[in-house]
């Protein structure tokens, strides 16, 4: 395993995003970040939501490093990481935590996920119990196989058959060219942002940085693909019970994503597992109610 220096991005001069680095991980390059803070408590380590990057936690990285080294990491084929021809599934993005923290961390750490972040995290949770002290996920998402049951059966067989028709490579190729477009990822913010005014020009950028890196449009094509298979995931519900550590779930209340309803489920499932819903926040709380999030997170770990 190798590290290197590399400029940054443009997006990312003015951000407090800490020391980002490239980290070459099988070959291929890992974008990643950290910053120094104080040795008495566990190290914590971030993880972006689905088409999202490291960039996402501008508003948290300072505030929870006060008094513990932050890290946060690109998974493969998202922001800064490199757009690779891989098996993208969740056990796969779990290899490359788990590899990243023997590289870097070496002691147990507070692992935090948002949306896919924290799918990863929790499969990273069971799959390494070593590695993980504490858990924080900012909205849990359900497995394919969970949501498609729950719909009526004429619906679950339009579903199946709009995912095989979404995920075919040519079509693919006209999306990518169409959600490109700054005024299409605006929309597509402003649609999931309760708070229009933190959908700004640096942050709608952030967005569209990656899809200029090469094999950007093959990789969307393999990530749709994946999101189709049974196997890109395991079941929600089954792997909450399986957790054997201290697990904090934020959710905004007015998620349009990933609806609160969902998880007002969860914490039956385990009682190591703590919900706080943060008011009037959307799908991301930890931009939209960032000194709410911090506080919740720091509060939680001080308990």
């Amino acid at each position: 395993m190798t590290e290197f220096w590399r400029p940054l991005a443009d997006i990312s001069k003015n951000l407090p995003l800490g020391s980002q680095r490239d980290w070459i991980w099988r070959g291929w390059q890992v974008r990643y970040t950290h910053l120094r803070g104080g040795k008495d408590y566990a190290p914590m380590l971030l993880l972006h939501g689905f088409g999202s990057a490291l960039t996402q936690w501008q508003e948290n990285f300072v505030p929870l490093s006060q008094s513990r080294t932050v890290y946060a990491l690109d998974l493969l084929g998202f922001g800064g990481s490199e757009k690779a021809a891989a098996p993208y599934k969740i056990s796969f993005w779990v290899e490359q935590v788990y590899e990243f923290w023997r590289t870097f961390i070496h002691q147990p750490i507070v692992l935090v996920g948002h949306s896919l972040g924290a799918l990863v995290a929790l499969t990273a949770a069971i799959a390494h119990p070593d590695m993980v002290q504490s858990l924080v996920l900012v909205t849990l998402p359900a497995a394919r196989q969970e949501l498609l049951p729950t719909l009526p059966n004429w619906l679950q067989s339009i579903a199946g058959e709009a995912e095989s028709f979404f995920a075919s490579p040519l079509l693919i190729g006209v999306l990518f060219q169409f959600i490109s477009r700054p005024q299409v990822i605006r929309a597509i913010l402003r649609a999931i942002y309760v708070n229009k005014d933190r959908v700004t020009e640096e942050l709608v950028e952030s967005f569209l940085a990656p899809g200029r890196d090469r094999g950007a449009a093959q990789t969307l094509s393999r990530l749709t693909k994946a999101r189709t298979q049974n196997d890109f995931s395991p079941l929600t519900k089954e792997l909450l019970p399986q957790v054997q550590v201290p697990t904090l779930v934020l959710w905004g209340t007015e998620d349009r994503v990933i609806p609160l309803t969902w998880g007002r489920q969860l914490p039956a499932l385990n009682p190591r597992l703590k919900l706080v819903e943060i008011p009037d926040g959307g799908h991301c709380a930890y931009d939209e109610c960032a000194e709410r999030v911090n506080e919740e997170i720091l509060a939680w770990l001080r308990g």
